[in-house]
């Protein structure tokens, strides 16, 4: 019989015992948040012929990323549009990680993002149509990793946890990797070690 280890995923048997419980998932207090990139998907935006708005067809980036909290974790995806009208979502998303600076150039390396840490913005989304009515967290902006104010990152206190990823393939497909190494190097944001809330500080005042 084949032995594994705990410490990564594996395909498990029909009678085999389990344990894990579902992790809790939690809505967000409105504010800065560190995050670690899990998924990357590649697509396409096709423009609805109803209401195609702005945006021509393009390359799309569905990027997934995991903020750890004291109450649990959260998992936003984000998306990416390869169009030049959306350039600067790309340049924020790309500096938040720490892979580009400001004015500088950057040739996007999507096999390096995958474990990625960085800075986000996250408020709220209205529900529309059956939806109305309810809230959901939305990634409103990515932080220049340079520009992150850590005294008003909410969670820069909590320690990540090590869950497993979905690691991109040069074919765009996604397979199924444990922990956060890459083949890649990281850049990650410079972080104060013991970073502190001013007196007075209150989640989501700023």
């Amino acid at each position: 019989m084949t032995q594994y280890n705990d410490n990564f995923d594996h395909e498990l048997g029909w009678d085999d015992e389990i344990t894990t419980d579902a992790k809790e998932f939690v809505q967000l207090t409105p504010g800065d948040y560190q995050f670690t990139v899990i998924n990357l998907e590649r697509g396409r935006h096709t423009p609805n012929p109803q209401n195609p708005g702005k945006l021509p067809a393009c390359n799309k980036a569905t990027v997934t990323i995991v903020i750890e909290t004291a109450e649990g974790e959260a998992q936003l995806t984000h998306n990416l549009f390869l169009h030049t009208s959306t350039e600067g979502m790309l340049s924020a998303f790309f500096g938040a990680i720490g892979q580009k600076k400001h004015g500088e150039p950057l040739r996007m390396n999507w096999n390096s993002v995958i474990g990625a840490k960085g800075v986000c913005r996250v408020n709220k989304r209205k529900g529309t149509g059956q939806y109305t009515g309810q809230e959901y967290d939305n990634i409103k902006a990515m932080i220049y990793a340079d520009d992150v104010d850590w005294i008003k990152v909410l969670n820069a206190n909590v320690q990540p946890q090590q869950p497993t990823y979905q690691q991109p393939t040069q074919s765009g497909y996604t397979q199924q990797t444990a922990g956060y190494q890459t083949t890649q190097p990281q850049q990650y944001p410079q972080q104060p070690q013991t970073p502190q809330q001013p007196a007075g500080f209150q989640a989501g005042q700023f």
